[in-house]
């Protein structure tokens, strides 16, 4: 049961990329402070934010680091059954060289109109470090969970590639993956991201998270999990995970 719950909320989390990002306000103690939040994950499958060193909640973290993200599901007609999820963290920025080049070296794939606000606007990556996370799936379905986050076997030097061969070479497979999956065809898709669960397309300025059939822990299984989706005439249903 738990391992389903963690599972359903890292989906909320990857079909997501955008979130209500509280912090404990610096002007007006005690109280809490909202605001709106793009994300992508890291490496270690934490959320990573870029942020403006004048924003309020910049300030806000400065002073206290304990925050929270609130992710919800996106065009829910029933917002009290949808999935949402909280992270309660400990928000970090970074600041050595090789960790914030590759932040914003999967930032951008994801948010490319940021590479602007990051050099000339004074912003900054920060990581939200996981302390404890609340999922509620729907009625009656609410968790309090440790491990969400999950390590992104993919991140760097094969991810890049893999994210390079599919974009130069296969447009046409990513764009029968959007045919399947019922995505918007108003603009051609991007892959931007690879996960061992499945895999991020950008269309427009919106992100879309499709899930692999089965977990894919190396290149070669998301070689053979891509190429088993460009021939699929349906999308296939994910496995399922054991209670």
């Amino acid at each position: 049961m738990r391992e389903n719950a963690a599972k359903h909320a890292r989906e909320v989390l990857l079909k997501e990329y955008r979130g209500a990002l509280s912090t404990h306000s610096k002007s007006m103690p005690g109280f809490p402070f909202g605001s709106v939040a793009p994300y992508c994950l890291d490496a270690r499958g934490r959320p990573l934010i870029l942020i403006s060193r004048i924003a309020q909640h910049t300030h806000n973290l400065q002073q206290d680091a304990k925050c929270s993200l609130l992710v919800g599901e996106r065009g829910a007609e029933d917002i009290q059954a949808a999935g949402r999820l909280t992270l309660l963290a400990e928000a970090r920025q970074l600041g050595e060289a090789g960790e914030v080049e590759a932040a914003a070296e999967r930032y951008y794939r994801y948010f490319p109109d940021s590479r602007d606000y990051h050099i000339v606007h004074d912003f900054d990556f920060w990581v939200l470090e996981p302390v404890r996370w609340r999922f509620i799936g729907g009625f009656g379905a609410i968790h309090w969970l440790q491990d969400v986050s999950l390590v992104n076997p993919h991140a760097g030097e094969a991810e890049r590639g893999m994210v390079a061969h599919m974009n130069d070479d296969h447009a046409d497979a990513i764009a029968h993956y959007v045919q399947l999956a019922g995505l918007p065809t108003h603009e051609p898709a991007q892959l931007v991201g690879i996960d061992s669960e499945g895999f991020h397309l950008r269309i427009g300025k919106a992100l879309h998270w499709l899930a692999f059939p089965t977990s894919c822990n190396n290149p070669g299984a998301v070689r053979q999990a891509l190429v088993q989706l460009a021939r699929a005439e349906v999308w296939p249903a994910a496995r399922p995970v054991s209670a």
